[in-house]
């Protein structure tokens, strides 16, 4: 299905859960895959707040943090957006902030997409 099918017009923003710490190819590069999937979906006029592209660029002056920090700086993001995005990258489903994340969406009842960062397609994610 096309995103643009699947996305309806909303108030808000949806939320674009994207791979970090267990990226093949390292943090840096996650954050640029994140930040370029991010501006793709603005440029189409799909509101989203990418996590990994917001705090990529903060934690050098928070100081290392533990993964629980971060999860808890995510949570009211989460609770904020209309959906989730599950961006459909190597290793997504063995991402330990992902999982929570699709577990805070699923608590809700929030729709949960997975999209394929190269077409922009979407699928809903299975139960």
């Amino acid at each position: 299905m096309s995103l643009e099918q699947a996305i309806p017009v909303i108030k808000g923003y949806w939320y674009l859960a994207s791979v970090y710490s267990i990226w093949p190819h390292g943090k840096e590069d996650a954050n640029i895959f994140a930040q370029k999937l991010a501006a793709r979906l603005m440029l189409i006029g799909v509101p989203v707040f990418s996590p990994i592209a917001h705090t990529h660029g903060i934690e050098p002056w928070t100081g290392p943090q533990e993964h629980a920090f971060w999860m808890a700086v995510d949570k009211p993001m989460v609770d904020a957006a209309y959906g989730v995005l599950v961006t459909e990258m190597t290793r997504w489903q063995y991402s330990k902030g992902i999982g929570i994340e699709i577990g805070w969406a699923r608590e809700q009842k929030k729709p949960i997409w997975l999209l394929n960062p190269v077409t922009l397609a979407v699928r809903p994610l299975p139960v």
